[in-house]
């Protein structure tokens, strides 16, 4: 069947069509998405604004229409920490639904971090043993561990790259008092955490997943996108650690013209990689390997697995 899963995430609206059946590997069809920043949309009062609403709106249906065009037999519809997290949630909820027919869940930030898991332990296998899985996305970040396809602990983070530019960095380039403010936060959120992993013992395989892990990558040395999934890529702890202060004296411009970074993700690359580098720091990585799927591959599985299950 050619399923749909449709992400409002708090940077893209991405639509994502595959063919799949229970026990198989989902095939990609078409992709189709929209940045929106929902993330960087909401007023003083956390709220998402009228403006913002409108533009959701009209990408949820152009969506839908794109999913229509394509045959998509099923839509499997959700939101992350962006909307979770507004202050007029509910409102913003039940304008798509009025306007779109389309009835958004809204995930936890435990449930990305179990579905994102339980992706990457798919693409990976039982041979990968023990894993630790992180993810940055817009609004949050997200953290697993597990021997299974459950893990053993899932960790959700307010650290979203697009959420913390906002917040924390508003020069271009910032400036170096923002820098170090906003990695003293990130160090201080994550180490709370770090016992939370330790007391399992070390990983078997460190895996971390999103387009802020892709470009950090890409810029320290990985094979392009157009080189395949199947290319494994990696970023070391000591090539980020070189990476971070040069990204810091960058204008997001000149971000944009590193390889594999896009002019949307260019100003929030700095925060993003801050995150990264105190998460590997914290957390005793040294090299993590790169995952080409992640929440919206978890969301499907999870959906076949009950189809296989009736």
């Amino acid at each position: 069947m050619r399923l749909g899963v449709l992400d409002v995430g708090s940077n893209t609206v991405h639509l994502l069509v595959v063919d799949a059946h229970p026990g198989a590997r989902p095939l990609p069809a078409h992709s189709h998405k929209v940045e929106l920043r929902l993330a960087q949309l909401l007023d003083d009062a956390g709220a998402i604004g009228p403006d913002g609403v409108d533009r959701l709106v009209a990408v949820v249906k152009e969506a839908l229409q794109a999913a229509e065009d394509k045959g998509v037999e099923d839509l499997l519809p959700f939101a992350t920490s962006a909307v979770r997290e507004a202050s007029n949630a509910d409102d913003v909820l039940a304008r798509v639904r009025a306007e779109t027919g389309v009835e958004l869940t809204v995930l936890s930030g435990a449930e990305e971090a179990r579905l994102t898991f339980l992706a990457v332990r798919r693409w990976f296998g039982w041979s990968a043993g023990r894993l630790l899985v992180l993810d940055i996305g817009g609004g949050s970040l997200e953290m697993a561990y597990g021997i299974d396809e459950e893990p053993d602990t899932a960790v959700s983070l307010p650290l979203g790259a697009g959420r913390l530019t906002a917040s924390w960095l508003p020069g271009d380039p910032p400036h170096p008092d923002d820098v170090r403010a906003l990695r003293r936060h990130v160090r201080t959120e994550i180490a709370r955490t770090v016992g939370d992993f330790s007391r399992f013992g070390a990983p078997d395989h460190v895996v971390a997943t999103s387009k802020t892990f892709r470009q950090l990558a890409r810029i320290a040395g990985a094979a392009r996108s157009a080189e395949g999934l199947y290319v494994q890529r990696e970023l070391k702890r000591v090539s980020l650690e070189a990476w971070v202060p040069r990204l810091a004296a960058m204008t997001a411009g000149e971000r944009a013209e590193l390889p594999g970074v896009s002019d949307g993700r260019a100003n929030q690359l700095l925060a993003g990689a801050l995150v990264a580098e105190a998460a590997m720091d914290l957390l005793r990585v040294e090299n993590l390997e790169i995952c080409p799927w992640a929440l919206r591959e978890g969301v499907i599985l999870r959906s076949l697995d009950h189809m296989g299950q009736g």
